[in-house]
């Protein structure tokens, strides 16, 4: 899912997204109740109007975003009292709170509001936390009233497996349409993650989506794809273009760097983006150096492409029964890795 964290794209048009082969978008629930509020965003009919978006939207609770305001915030059992990183109003989100502002931006999927605990917190803590979590998750569940509208509810527990795999066994009985797993991704080390993963694995609920939050980059989209995942989301793809960072079937490619100067090869020969269709490393550079706003809008193009194809080409690898020999051909020639075990 591209992120539309302030229900856009950042320099991608709807048309384009569509015509990239988009099915779904993400918008940020924190972002969109600062600015420019849930209730504007209602008098215009609901964020598909708003953002001239006609396909499914997902909102997040603002979870992730209010708990990594640090010094900013405050948790209770209540909720979170925390201060607006624009100008410093003070704010409080409950589950209450959370539903009625995901129900008035009107998104098709919408997350419960969770505690994600920050990585390397003691057990102690991360217990009451994912206990906070339960709690919410209750009061969400209560306070969802848009039958239009399908909660996903969050898994949380740290890095602490038996913690992890309690969450699951709670939330599932939340999940009518899907279920979200939260709070990795966060900054441990790779192989903490799938182990978590494969260690909630079983407990999953079958015949529904699973959504992994916060995720995208290639290895962990396909590390998650085999452990079940369904759905990824991540600013990833554009930020790092704005940066002048594409992704490529050759690995990541730094457009600015002054080896592509006179380098007129497409910047992905296996790629048939608008972006890889018409123009070159060569050029791409120059409109970085430049800072041209063409840059972000076509590298962007290009990572957004390169990401919903990789997917795509999973999907068809799932079908066809040939998903780790597609894993292990995409990662020789992505990371340079000759042997996948």
């Amino acid at each position: 899912m591209p992120v539309g964290t302030a229900a856009t794209v950042k320099s991608l048009l709807p048309s384009t997204l569509e015509e990239l082969g988009t099915q779904i978008l993400l918008s940020n629930t924190y972002h969109l109740y600062l600015r420019p509020g849930s209730e504007i965003v209602a008098k215009a009919g609901g964020l598909h109007k708003f953002m001239h978006w006609d396909r499914p939207i997902l909102t997040d609770s603002g979870g992730f975003q209010v708990f990594s305001l640090g010094e900013l915030r405050k948790i209770t059992d209540e909720g979170v009292v925390f201060a607006s990183h624009i100008d410093g109003s003070r704010h409080m989100f409950t589950p209450e709170s959370v539903m009625k502002t995901e129900h008035d931006l009107g998104a098709d999927i919408i997350m419960a509001f969770d505690e994600c605990s920050t990585y390397g917190c003691d057990k102690q803590y991360a217990r009451r936390a994912m206990e906070r979590t339960h709690r919410w998750l209750d009061k969400c569940a209560k306070s969802h009233t848009n039958g239009d509208q399908m909660l996903f509810p969050i898994v949380q527990g740290n890095m602490f497996s038996d913690l992890r795999i309690e969450s699951v066994k709670f939330v599932r009985d939340y999940a009518e349409c899907g279920i979200a797993v939260g709070g990795l991704s966060v900054g441990e080390p790779s192989e903490v993650m799938y182990k978590m993963m494969d260690d909630i694995r079983p407990y999953l609920p079958e015949n529904m989506p699973r959504y992994l939050m916060g995720v995208g980059t290639p290895d962990y989209i396909l590390e998650g794809i085999e452990r079940g995942i369904d759905m990824f989301d991540c600013v990833l793809p554009t930020r790092i273009a704005r940066n002048g960072t594409a992704l490529t079937s050759a690995g990541k490619v730094v457009v600015r760097n002054a080896c592509y100067k006179e380098d007129f090869s497409p910047l992905d020969s296996e790629c048939d983006c608008y972006c890889c269709k018409n123009f070159t490393k060569a050029y791409l550079r120059h409109l970085v150096n430049c800072g041209e706003i063409l840059a972000a809008e076509l590298l962007s193009i290009h990572n957004v492409y390169f990401l919903l194809k990789l997917v795509a080409g999973a999907r068809a690898a799932i079908k066809n029964d040939n998903f780790a020999e597609y894993k292990r051909i995409f990662n020789e020639k992505y990371y340079g890795i000759c042997k996948i075990d």
